[in-house]
Formats: C-alpha cells, sequence, structure tokens
C-alpha cells in the first residue's frame, strides 16, 4: 500500500512539474501570450487600441492568467483553473479548450489503441515463430524484413501509402475521419467510412512498428527455449504446445509488458505528424494548429492532456507489473 501512494504522489508531482514547466516557457516565449492576445484584438478591431482592463480580462477569460499579478498568483490561478476542468479557450477557433480536446482525443484513442493491439499482436506472433524455427529461411527473412520496415520512420510510410494507395490507384481516401457530408450515426455506412479513413494511419504505424516487437519477442523466446526448466518439461513428457504457450510463450511476454504500455506514450507524439498528413482530427492535429497559430491556451490543454495520458500508462505499467508475473515484487522498488 506504500509503494502505491508513492507511486501515487511521483505521478502527480510529475504532472505538476510539466505543468508548471509549460506554463514557464510559454510565458517566456518571444512576445508571450498576453502581447499576442493583444495583437490578435487590434487586428480584428482594424487597428484600435484596447484597454488594459479589458486586455486582463479577455487574457483571464482565454488563458487562465491575470497578466497584472505577480508570476506566481499567475501559475496559482492557472493551476486552480485546471483543477477545475478550466483549460481556457481557444483564440483560433474561439471554443473551449476542452470541448475541442472531448471532440479530437477519441479519434485519436481509436487511431492509437487499434495501431498498439495490430502492433503487438502481429509482432508477438511472428516473434515466436521466428524463435521456433531458429536458423531457418523463414528466420533469417523475416528478421531483415523487420529489422529493415522498424528503421523506416511511420512519416515516410505514411507519405507512400498517400502518393501509392491514395493519389495513384484511387483505393482509399488520403485525409479526414469520415466521408464529407455523412451525418453521425451508427449506421453502416459511417462505421465503414470510419474505418476507410482510418485504415492508412493505422497502417503507417503498424507496418513500421511491428518489426521491433517481433525481434524483441525472438530474442525473449530464444533465451527461454534454452532455460533448464524447459528441458525439464520435455523430460517429463509435458507437450510441446502446453511447452510453448504457457511455459515459453508467457514468459517471453513479459518483458514486452512495460514496453506496451510505455509506447502508448511515444504514439501520442508520434499523432502529431501522422494526423497531420492524414488531415485526421485529432489530438496531434489540433497541437499542431495551435502551434502553428500560436494559440497558446490550446497548445497546452492539448500538451498537458498527453502528458497525463502518458504518466497514467506508466503507472498502470508499473502497479500492475508485479499482478502480471508474480516472480516480481511491487515492494521492492521499481517493477521493471
Amino acid at each position: 500500500m506504500r509503494y502505491i501512494v508513492r507511486r501515487v504522489g511521483q505521478s502527480i508531482l510529475t504532472v505538476l512539474s510539466v505543468v508548471v514547466l509549460t506554463f514557464l516557457l510559454v510565458r517566456a516565449m518571444p512576445g508571450g501570450p498576453v502581447d499576442y492576445l493583444r495583437a490578435k484584438l487590434m487586428q480584428s478591431r482594424t487597428g484600435n487600441q484596447i484597454s488594459m482592463s479589458e486586455l486582463q480580462s479577455l487574457a483571464a477569460e482565454y488563458m487562465n492568467i491575470h497578466p497584472g499579478e505577480p508570476i506566481w498568483m499567475q501559475l496559482w490561478y492557472y493551476i486552480s483553473s485546471l483543477a477545475q476542468g478550466d483549460l481556457g479557450r481557444s483564440i483560433w477557433y474561439g471554443e473551449p479548450v476542452a470541448d475541442i480536446i472531448l471532440q479530437s482525443a477519441p479519434w485519436t484513442l481509436f487511431l492509437l489503441t487499434t495501431s498498439i493491439i495490430l502492433t503487438f499482436a502481429i509482432g508477438i506472433v511472428l516473434g515466436a515463430v521466428m524463435a521456433y524455427k531458429e536458423g531457418s529461411w523463414f528466420d533469417n527473412g523475416s528478421t531483415v524484413v523487420s529489422m529493415f520496415l522498424n528503421s523506416v520512420p511511420y512519416f515516410i510510410a505514411a507519405l507512400l501509402f498517400v502518393y501509392v494507395v491514395s493519389i495513384q490507384l484511387s483505393l482509399l481516401p488520403a485525409s479526414g475521419n469520415v466521408a464529407s457530408g455523412m451525418e453521425a450515426s451508427f449506421s453502416v455506412a459511417y462505421i465503414g467510412s470510419i474505418i476507410e479513413h482510418s485504415i492508412l494511419p493505422i497502417l503507417s504505424l503498424v507496418i513500421t512498428g511491428f518489426g521491433g516487437i517481433s525481434l524483441g519477442m525472438r530474442g525473449n523466446a530464444i533465451k527461454e527455449i534454452g532455460e533448464e526448466y524447459i528441458r525439464v518439461a520435455h523430460l517429463r513428457g509435458v507437450s510441446g504446445r502446453r511447452i510453448a504457450t504457457r511455459y515459453v510463450g508467457r514468459n517471453a511476454v513479459l518483458p514486452l509488458y512495460t514496453q506496451f504500455m510505455i509506447s502508448i506514450g511515444f504514439m501520442f507524439g508520434g499523432s502529431v505528424i501522422l494526423e497531420q498528413i492524414f488531415a485526421y482530427p485529432g489530438l496531434g492535429y489540433y497541437l499542431l494548429t495551435a502551434i502553428n497559430a500560436r494559440d497558446y491556451p490550446l497548445m497546452m490543454g492539448i500538451f498537458i492532456t498527453i502528458t497525463v495520458a502518458v504518466v497514467i500508462c506508466i503507472l498502470f505499467a508499473d502497479l500492475t507489473y508485479s499482478k502480471v508475473d508474480p516472480r516480481v515484487s511491487s515492494g521492492s522498488g521499481e517493477s521493471y
């Protein structure tokens, strides 16, 4: 119990540190969010001046900061607003940041969850087969292909898919999350359109990701096959299928569990470029749009959301690893 409280406390401290660091970095950027907000307002009013009191009121509404207060008071107001779920209002879209995140997060989660599951499923199965066929032409060929695909950046694969599959062959759409003009519903046509638009982004992540998993699984499985307890199991007459699934497969997959959770964080970061390439309206798409438009409230809101998601995944992996692998004691420190 003490270990769980300590790990949860460390995670909360990590999130708070990221919030403070993000707040200070944005404040230190050339021009600053308040000056940028003043310039945008003056531009929208065709050059008319804006009073300081009005500017402070708008800064508090859009960014949860009070320019007239000391920096530590501004930080306190900002953190207090975040704790109440108020992430400010987007300067570019004119909508509450929380609403934009709630609308875009499900699309990113759908894309990343499907990609991660497929990546690990293909990688684990392929790696296990490679280990049992060690030294064969299948093992050698799969190793070369896995190393090659793992070295290709996902955005290169995405651009190739767009050019070949969408532009040259016109087989799948190159952008968006659903066909334009379709009303949201549970109809077959609407769900089919969602799947159709997600194939290329998911394929870009899976094709360039499963190679690393398969190589890791191959190494773990070969190590397990050479263990003494496997020889003993053979001598005791345990069936080959039971040894492969219950002994070798299970123990070889365990080291990949932490990698599975941490990969979620890397894919959140990767979604920024991927969603921009496919104009997929997820968190990454809106984050890059916010950076280009210098939309500070939206930028900070999405960045903090991604940070919280990554910290939760790592915390979940740490707390559950001892349950997945009973050989590890959660009370002795880090579980992995």
